[in-house]
């Protein structure tokens, strides 16, 4: 306040109650005056006037009091009401009270409100109790701390980490239960760590939201070693089957013309012809050697894929590069838009040369011809090969290794292809055409990426 200066008090406002009684007092205050003027200036006994004197001011406030009751009570209950509201009570309801006037009204209003709240409260609780059974069920651990990165939730899987219990989780910090580093990095990532409950290889999330207004953080582990074990398992199931399937193929039947040639020459006198018998089982033994040492040799390219090395590569030049390189058939070219993609050239060189030689082979069945072309797609990049010959008979198996429909084929090329799609962060796929007979290979990368 500066000097000089005095405050100006606002008047005090009357209560409601008091302007109701007022107002209540005001309404009977006519009527009382002229009946009392009336009494006390008409020739009336004395004792008669204090009487009806006594009367008329008992009537009078006994009308300021119902009016003031009547006024006043529907008010507190509607206040009880949305109290109870307010504290999660909804079992209260106004009787009573008619149904045909403004009074009515609220108070159905107040009991549709309170009926809403109950099912929304009580759904709300339903969903929070099935939250609860589905974090506790799930193998993956789960952990919720708040702006302070105190632990407020942890789920069992969270707690069988953590070799300890909630109740002596709950409060601490995450620099005391050794899960500070998993809330700092980029989400999700993989981690190998170490915690009281086992150890192995995690896959790390976190996540922001808000509760009470205050931010909080989602930490969740999952346990990435059981399954890929399980997956390590199954590949070198599946790779010895393979293997095994492919070795025995070759080794039969050089088992048997060995046997055979041996037969040969013990016998006595030898045949005429041992020289062509051995000369053509030789020729088998050697025909079946050099496809399994082709078989392992096609493997181990495909183990030995090296990550790619990145640079600008020019997809008009790589695409007539590929198309010059294939020297059973022409083929043609459907050029695109000048694009400039950040990738490994030779690599991608590698993927085209497969993709068209497939397609040419197929072409030469039945004599049709093979397109090799480019497009862009927004941010990305298509180059499509087409061919006329047959179609693709089978479509699910085309990229399972060492699965092939060619009588010479190690069932690797195609496997190999998408390998080097995948690892520039993009995607090839193949399918019958649409707008004639023949294949569609397209590989889709990203322009700009690695």
């Amino acid at each position: 306040m500066y000097p000089g200066f005095t405050e100006r008090r606002r008047p005090r406002r009357l209560g409601y109650e008091r302007r109701i009684t007022l107002l209540a007092f005001l309404v009977g205050l006519p009527g009382a005056v002229v009946a009392l003027l009336l009494l006390w200036l008409g020739d009336h006994e004395p004792r008669l006037q204090w009487t009806l004197t006594t009367v008329i001011i008992g009537a009078w406030a006994a009308l300021v009091a119902t009016l003031r009751d009547r006024a006043i009570r529907p008010i507190q209950t509607l206040a009880n009401l949305l109290a109870a509201l307010l504290e999660g009570d909804y079992s209260m309801r106004p009787s009573g009270a008619p149904t045909d006037d403004a009074l009515g009204l609220a108070f159905r209003e107040v009991n549709a409100l309170g009926q809403t709240l109950r099912e929304q409260r009580l759904g709300a609780l339903e969903a929070t109790a099935l939250l609860r059974k589905v974090m506790d069920e799930i193998d993956v651990a789960v952990f919720t701390f708040d702006h302070e990165r105190r632990l407020r939730l942890v789920n069992r899987a969270g707690q069988r980490l953590l070799a300890r219990p909630a109740e002596r989780l709950l409060g601490l910090t995450a620099e005391e239960i050794g899960l500070a580093e998993a809330l700092t990095g980029e989400s999700p990532r993989l981690v190998d760590a170490a915690f009281p409950g086992g150890a192995g290889r995690w896959e790390v999330r976190t996540g922001e939201f808000r509760q009470g207004g205050l931010p909080h953080t989602l930490l969740v582990l999952t346990d990435l070693s059981r399954t890929l074990r399980e997956e390590e398992r199954q590949a070198w199931q599946r790779l010895v089957r393979v293997l095994g399937h492919e070795i025995n193929n070759s080794l039969a039947p050089i088992k048997s013309i060995a046997a055979s040639l041996q037969t040969l020459l013990d016998r006595e006198p030898r045949p005429a012809d041992l020289e062509d018998d051995v000369r053509r089982g030789l020729g088998v033994i050697t025909a079946r050697s050099d496809a399994l040492s082709r078989f392992m040799t096609a493997y181990a390219r495909l183990a030995r894929l090296p990550p790619p090395r990145t640079a600008p590569v020019d997809i008009a030049e790589l695409v007539r590069r590929v198309a010059s390189l294939e020297t059973r058939m022409p083929v043609g070219i459907a050029a695109g838009p000048d694009t400039v993609v950040h990738a490994d050239a030779d690599q991608l060189e590698q993927l085209l040369i497969n993709l068209v030689r497939n397609g040419v082979e197929a072409a030469q069945e039945t004599g049709g011809a093979v397109r090799i072309g480019w497009r862009r797609d927004g941010n990305r990049l298509e180059v499509f090969v087409d061919d006329e010959g047959p179609g693709l008979p089978e479509t699910a198996n085309l990229f399972v290794p060492f699965f092939t429909t060619k009588p010479q084929g190690t069932g690797i090329g195609l496997v190999l292809c998408r390998q080097i799609a995948e690892a520039h962060g993009g995607t090839l796929t193949l399918a019958n055409r649409e707008d004639g007979p023949g294949c569609r290979a397209v590989l889709r990368l990203p322009v700009g990426g690695g």
